[in-house]
């Protein structure tokens, strides 16, 4: 594999990090996606570093008047190359990427809640790193990152490799949470804070997936649960919203059961919202079917299949065992 600049400077900071990271190199060097030469053509588009990267709503890495007209151009069609984009807003030097969910919002409704001060954070199923950039901003000492799609993690590649500055505090990997159990992925020392946001429902084992959460906790460590609820849980037949593979709704009731069989507190429910198209839509960089799809036209409180709208909670948890 000939690897663009974009991609050999995240391998490099693999390489430096923690036996997680060193060990995906190869990972990604053998990986088979059909959609890989697409997305490494997008990552060759990439023009040298550009500006600093600025957290906030907007994760924003310098600004228009960084890249000569030409460039700006190339990095427009690169960033396109590498669509849909599910996570953001991102701005690169000018260049606004509206992203599917504004996961602002979900920020907002999480971070009051969270003392990230020094801690060494775990985000489970964390897309393209966009809430690994505003746990920095919170202060957090690290993030790691973890999602089984490349194309979200050459898209964190890509913002990366935009910026002046490392961002080697903040990684992305393609793996899942079951890897972090093998012997050349696991970390070498437990996380404080672990995130699991719009992960839990699409788990068969709900319970196992809290249970491998708290295995890579320090004592007392904490879990930020972010999960679909309802009122009484159900088990969706066929789709939920259009999705495909949501095995449980769970409600409050539930979720408490699954996290101290986990060996959590009982959780801390800081946070309910229901999911509305201000938050989910589609977008020019998300152009495929999004929530306003997937509710019924004549009744926005019912997904289309007749199930009770998207509403989404934030609960917080401790490790106990």
């Amino acid at each position: 594999m000939r690897l663009p600049l974009a991609l050999g400077r995240l391998f490099d900071t693999w390489r430096a990090a923690d036996p997680p990271a060193a060990a995906c190199v190869e990972r990604v060097r053998g990986a088979n996606h059909g959609n890989l030469p697409e997305w490494l053509s997008a990552l060759d588009g990439l023009p040298p570093s550009a500006g600093p990267l600025a957290p906030g709503d907007v994760i924003r890495v310098g600004s228009a008047g960084d890249l000569p007209r030409a460039d700006r151009e190339a990095l427009r069609n690169a960033l396109r190359g590498l669509m849909p984009w599910r996570k953001g807003p991102f701005e690169l030097c000018g260049i606004h990427i509206d992203a599917e969910w504004r996961s602002d919002y979900k920020w907002r409704r999480v971070r009051p809640h969270v003392d990230l001060a020094g801690q060494r954070v775990l985000d489970v199923g964390c897309g393209n790193g966009y809430f690994g950039w505003r746990m920095l901003e919170a202060g957090a000492h690290s993030v790691l990152g973890i999602d089984p799609s490349l194309l979200f993690v050459l898209q964190h590649a890509a913002v990366a490799s935009c910026a002046e500055e490392g961002t080697a505090r903040n990684l992305v990997l393609p793996l899942r949470l079951e890897d972090l159990a093998q012997p050349t992925l696991a970390p070498q020392t437990p996380f404080d804070v672990a995130f699991s946001m719009g992960v839990v429902y699409h788990r068969r084992d709900p319970q196992a997936h809290l249970s491998q959460l708290a295995s890579l906790l320090t004592e007392d460590g904490l879990l930020v649960l972010e999960t679909l609820v309802a009122s009484s849980a159900f088990v969706p037949e066929g789709r939920y919203a259009r999705m495909r593979n949501v095995w449980c709704v769970p409600d409050v009731v539930t979720i408490d059961l699954w996290l101290t069989a986990a060996g959590f507190t009982p959780g801390a429910v800081v946070d309910i919202t229901p999911t509305t198209p201000a938050e989910q839509r589609t977008t020019k960089w998300m152009p495929h079917q999004s929530l306003p799809d997937a509710l019924d036209p004549n009744d926005p409180t019912r997904t289309i299949e007749g199930h009770p709208a998207p509403t989404r909670a934030v609960i917080l948890a401790h490790r106990t065992r």
